[in-house]
């Protein structure tokens, strides 16, 4: 019996299919070092569900997609599994860490404080070219949405904010928000074509901004607070 589930598992995986779909991915990894490669990809595959929450996947198999020899994958996978993406099975393979409602809600409480901090940090030190920047982002977002485009809005979402948070320039502040960012766009994504059109995001933004063009970081960092959190609870809901 465990040989015939053995067999079934190798069967599991259609190779070929998986390499095409992270072919991006791997091409855009710069990375020479395997086991920091394999990290690299895997992570950005998780995150952009081309490695589904709840799926079963053998260590042979992803050796093979990745072009590399099992070693580097599985100190990748170790990795993986202590930032909490992946759950290892011995002699077997890993499975992608589902995404878990009370997991979410708690990562997303973190989050909104913290980028709110980021908003106002951001506000003191940002210039009027940076902030045309984020403009033409939401203008990029406003286009997506017209042309029903679901995955380029959440490409430039997440960019939105990640500049934000890099316009603060606190290297401690970027490096706790960036552990949680990964979960978050994964959520995203999942429930993108769950939940209503994200016009309401749009707004938000605009409004974001005009705080930081008025130079009230304090206004700024509640409208981020407001936003994240009525981000978080419509993913909730539907998940």
């Amino acid at each position: 019996m465990k040989e015939q589930n053995d067999k079934i598992s190798e069967t599991s995986m259609n190779i070929k299919k998986v390499q095409g779909e992270i072919m991006h991915i791997v091409d855009n990894v710069k990375d020479t070092k395997l086991p920091q490669r394999a990290y690299q990809i895997l992570r950005l595959a998780i995150r952009d569900l081309k490695l589904m929450p709840g799926k079963t996947f053998l260590e042979r198999e992803m050796a093979e997609v990745l072009g590399m020899s099992r070693t580097p994958v599985r100190e990748a996978l170790i990795r993986l599994q202590t930032e909490g993406v992946v759950r290892l099975i011995p002699r077997r393979g890993f499975i992608v860490e589902p995404i878990e409602t009370d997991d979410l809600r708690e990562t997303y409480e973190v989050v909104e404080v913290l980028e709110g901090l980021a908003a106002s940090l951001a506000t003191d030190k940002i210039d009027d070219l940076e902030l045309d920047d984020l403009e033409v982002l939401i203008d990029y977002q406003e286009r997506a949405l017209k042309e029903n485009d679901l995955t380029e809005w959440a490409k430039h979402d997440d960019l939105f904010h990640f500049k934000i948070i890099n316009y603060a320039d606190n290297k401690r502040l970027t490096n706790v928000i960036e552990v949680h960012a990964d979960q978050l766009y994964r959520a995203r994504l999942f429930t993108i074509n769950k939940r209503p059109l994200p016009f309401r995001s749009i707004v938000e933004h605009r409004a974001i901004i005009a705080c930081m063009r008025a130079n009230d970081g304090k206004a700024a960092q509640e409208s981020m607070q407001s936003h994240r959190k009525r981000a978080r609870n419509e993913i909730l809901k539907v998940l």
